[in-house]
């Protein structure tokens, strides 16, 4: 079986430490192995990851807040935390 990802989406996000991060979301995809000479669609597995354009994991907790893995800095879409 080959596994691949797929871009979903940027994000542009503010992180609580004042800075502003680009996080791309993915979907995992995978083929299974076909018959010699016949392709296979690609098909979603189920899950999904977000990381940071450098690379860096992002978490996704049950309420949808994101926070750096690494850092523990949190993002928010939010576009007046810009204007403190």
């Amino acid at each position: 079986m080959e596994k691949m990802l797929h871009q979903l989406e940027t994000l542009r996000l503010h992180g609580d430490d004042g800075q502003d991060y680009v996080v791309h979301g993915f979907e995992h995809l995978a083929r299974l192995d076909a018959a010699p000479g016949i392709g296979a669609d690609w098909e979603p597995t189920g899950e999904s990851e977000y990381r940071l354009s450098d690379g860096r994991p992002v978490t996704v907790d049950a309420q949808g807040a994101m926070t750096i893995a690494q850092t523990g800095v949190r993002l928010s879409r939010d576009t007046e935390v810009h204007a403190r």
